[in-house]
């Protein structure tokens, strides 16, 4: 639903990847203009597809908030700001945060004035839907060298946790390596922007969203108080999403998970990220053994309505005139997915894992990319 960037990292997560990225750095400079693109479309389609909140919060750290904040009121980009001043008090009478700990923090927080330039022209985008040649376009970015034998040599890296993600989640290694593939080319793209200053922005000046960024600015700061972590030191995309897989703040409370057994939930680390991703795929109803994809052959004009949010039987979907090549028996409600090629167009049914994939971002075309990396990784290892 998956994306100016460089690889700027909080000082504690340097040394521990400086050899990989350095191991990186020639294939990282060669495609630094397609990084620059993907990394708009993934981050931004995070903000549109990582709704999953929590029901209820979950328990607060006894750990004190990191960082020497501390000011009897706001100043700087959000002086005057009567919304973050009702945040702020609401996080201080819900979450025991202290008021002046607040104050300075947000103090520190810059508008991010080009991100919301930028949600804007693309939230009028949205309103056009998918263009003649859109699916050629948008898996050219992804269906690379970059990420496919970047997905390669990750895999070899990290086989052994991959190995061990896939039988304890029942999620197919490839697949979780189409994630790391299309969201941060496995590291190399985790975004620029300081995580605070995107929440903050989108939470009081992006006005379409602002109560979903508000809620997740809340969770970001339980994050970090429960993690250990200064708020105003972690990276990330323009959205607020964070590492190898890109999390927003309230799937990390849901689904993050401490794969390599340190102690420590951390998504900037290639273990956690394969393990909290597998878990994330689980726990939105993937079925190991499963299809995702099969290809249909139209005859005439196809009236069925296209799209996730549309579900089908097999029947109905052979009743608009639609045949599948290769039929699957499986139970769960179908999708019709159309895919807009340069010279023409192309039906496929989505089945329950498809949709799975599609709760990481709710984008017929990311999951389709995702699904096809996944594929051509596969064909390599």
């Amino acid at each position: 639903m998956t994306r100016p960037f460089c690889l700027l990292r909080p000082f504690r997560f340097i040394c521990q990847y400086a050899f990989q990225r350095l191991l990186l750095l020639p294939r990282l400079l060669a495609c630094c203009t397609l990084a620059l693109f993907m990394s708009l479309s993934a981050c931004g389609g995070h903000a549109e597809r990582t709704g999953n909140k929590v029901a209820h919060h979950t328990g607060d750290s006894q750990h004190s908030p990191l960082g020497a904040y501390s000011a009897q009121s706001i100043s700087g980009d959000y002086a005057g700001y009567a919304s973050l001043e009702q945040f702020i008090g609401e996080m201080v009478d819900k979450h025991g945060f202290e008021r002046d700990y607040l104050n300075g923090l947000f103090s520190e927080a810059q508008r991010k004035n080009w991100t919301l330039n930028y949600l804007a022209k693309s939230d009028q985008a949205m309103k056009r839907g998918p263009s003649v040649g859109g699916w050629t376009r948008y898996r050219g970015k992804f269906l690379d060298k970059h990420h496919i034998t970047g997905g390669v040599e990750f895999a070899y890296n990290y086989r052994s946790a991959l190995q061990r993600a896939s039988q304890e989640y029942g999620v197919p290694e490839e697949y979780i390596l189409g994630i790391l593939a299309v969201e941060t080319i496995f590291g190399g793209n985790v975004g620029s922007h300081r995580v605070l200053d995107a929440l903050t922005t989108l939470s009081f000046d992006y006005t379409r969203r602002g109560e979903y960024f508000r809620s997740e600015l809340e969770d970001y700061l339980l994050m970090t108080r429960n993690e250990g972590l200064d708020p105003a030191e972690p990276i990330g995309s323009f959205a607020g999403a964070m590492g190898l897989g890109q999390f927003m703040p309230s799937s990390f409370l849901q689904f993050a998970v401490d794969f390599n057994n340190d102690g420590r939930r951390d998504l900037w680390d290639p273990e956690d990220a394969i393990g909290s991703i597998a878990n994330y795929f689980a726990q939105h109803g993937w079925k190991p053994g499963q299809p995702v994809v099969s290809p249909l052959t139209a005859r005439g004009k196809v009236k069925l309505e296209p799209g996730i949010s549309k579900q089908y039987t097999l029947a109905e979907i052979e009743q608009a005139g639609l045949h599948s090549t290769h039929p699957y028996d499986t139970n769960g409600p179908l999708h019709l997915l159309l895919l807009r090629h340069a010279g023409h167009d192309q039906y496929l049914i989505g089945y329950p894992n498809f949709y799975t994939i599609t709760r990481y971002n709710h984008s017929t075309y990311y999951a389709m990319a995702v699904h096809e990396v996944a594929q051509a990784i596969k064909q390599l290892l």
